[in-house]
């Protein structure tokens, strides 16, 4: 058997996370890779909840997805799925594969079947349980507690045609029949992924190659119901940067701690999309270019490895050429978020007026807000231990000079730009002399945006008020 699909069926993916725990960053890059193969081509992204296991989902975490989701960018069709609620719908399925002979009801106890193992290790052969109930009369049912059970084929092979691992076969000696209906009448995961994913219309199912195997297994309930096969795509895990298996000793594994960190959104997307799949030599990309250019056949089979300072890197670029608004907006989340103190109306509309001189070589929104820190701050501006060691003796008598020059001086650039060279002339010393001291007395900090910058920004009051603080 092989899995197929028909390629001129309109593109519906899906993204189906269980809501067990925090939105692992790679499953943020499967819910990217689904949504850029959809969006790209006029299809459908669907959101669908794998909240089954009762004991472990909570409302907590399936809320935390979706904000993971919405912050990452990442909108989903229609509403998002739950696929508890559709515990009916996929209890039916397994009883219409019954009356078609590809299940049968199982009336072996859990005992017994532990016996049927210890039996087959101890024989040394193989230890998937062969149930006796496979092919009885049903007539001989016992009135008794059941599972139905998928019939698998016994002989011959399973190929996936994965678009990602190639032609993958699995013998059918090594998957058993395996339990879709519990005896209490519960499904399980099994079951309701492939019956979901039918009703849903999925056509092409991207998702981590830990699941495989799954697809193994998943393929024979769609053969067994005679539903088409969707087109598997199985994308290799996220690493470490030692090449190990992504854990929290690598740094941070859960999405929302990205934002909280300060990383923005769109870089996010575009080192996430980087990551395992690759356009010729892009490194840097739109959403825009991102959507045209995402294929399944761009992606390798090698794990990829988490690298920060490319990460770093990236949003770095995304910052610089972001739009100042919504750049502005994303930092506001970004300090709700981390718990931060939010703006004042002050703080607002200055760092919207700096913004242009703030977005250059800041890598995350904590950087950009160090910088920001000569319009965030007030009067007077305590110098830290750095900037605080250019304000030396000879460096305040400079600056008091410079004020009374200032307050006539043309207040451009060029007009500044010469003002300075003059009186840094004077005193035999380059303008790059000069400007350490000025950033002490405009900012208190040594990471500042240029000094001419920061006094267009601030104004002439700000500006001479400022060194006259410095130079008391």
């Amino acid at each position: 058997m092989s899995s197929t699909s028909s390629p001129s069926a309109p593109v519906v993916t899906r993204f189906a996370p269980s809501p067990t725990g925090y939105l692992h960053i790679g499953g943020a890059r499967t819910a990217l890779f689904n949504w850029l193969f959809a969006r790209g081509r006029g299809g459908k992204f669907l959101l669908r909840i794998e909240d089954t296991d009762r004991e472990r989902s909570t409302p907590e975490a399936t809320a935390a997805i979706l904000k993971g989701l919405t912050w990452l960018g990442l909108d989903w069709d229609g509403e998002a799925v739950s696929q508890f609620a559709r515990k009916d719908r996929h209890a039916e399925v397994a009883r219409e594969m019954l009356a078609r002979g590809a299940a049968y009801k199982c009336f072996s106890t859990q005992d017994e079947i532990a016996a049927f193992r210890a039996a087959a290790e101890a024989e040394k052969r193989s230890t998937l349980f062969q149930s006796p109930w496979r092919d009885a009369d049903p007539a001989t049912h016992p009135d008794a507690p059941f599972v139905i059970r998928l019939k698998a084929p016994r002989t011959g092979s399973t190929v996936i045609a994965d678009t990602v691992q190639g032609d993958v076969t699995f013998g059918n000696d090594q998957l058993d029949d395996m339990v879709m209906l519990r005896s209490d009448g519960t499904p399980t995961y099994m079951l309701a992924v492939v019956v979901d994913d039918h009703d849903m219309g999925v056509t092409h199912v991207i998702r981590g190659d830990d699941h495989l195997t799954n697809a193994a297994r998943q393929v024979q309930i769609y053969h067994g119901m005679g539903w088409e096969v969707p087109v598997f795509a199985h994308i290799p895990l996220i690493h470490g940067p030692d090449g190990k298996k992504l854990s929290k000793r690598h740094g941070a594994v859960g999405l929302e701690e990205y934002q909280v960190m300060g990383y923005p959104a769109a870089g996010i997307r575009n080192y996430l999309a980087r990551l395992g799949w690759s356009h010729g030599d892009a490194e840097f990309f739109t959403d825009a270019e991102a959507r045209e250019w995402f294929d399944l056949s761009g992606i390798g089979r090698a794990p990829a490895r988490l690298d920060f300072k490319k990460l770093e890197n990236l949003c770095g670029q995304h910052i610089a050429v972001a739009d100042d608004a919504a750049l502005q907006a994303e930092i506001e989340a970004y300090l709700e978020a981390a718990g931060l103190p939010g703006l004042s109306e002050a703080q607002h509309t200055g760092l919207v007026r700096a913004m242009y001189c703030l977005k250059e070589r800041a890598k995350t929104f904590p950087e950009l807000l160090e910088k920001a820190h000569f319009v965030l701050g007030s009067r007077p501006f305590e110098p830290d231990v750095a900037a605080a060691k250019s304000l030396d003796s000879v460096s305040r008598g400079i600056l008091t000079e410079l004020t009374p020059q200032l307050q006539n001086a043309s207040w451009t650039r060029e007009g500044l730009e010469a003002k300075l060279a003059e009186v840094a002339g004077a005193h035999g010393i380059g303008l790059g002399k000069l400007a350490g001291p000025l950033r002490a007395a405009l900012a208190g900090r040594t990471v500042t945006p240029s000094v001419f910058d920061m006094m267009l920004v601030i104004g002439r009051d700000e500006t001479l008020a400022r060194l006259s603080d410095a130079t008391r």
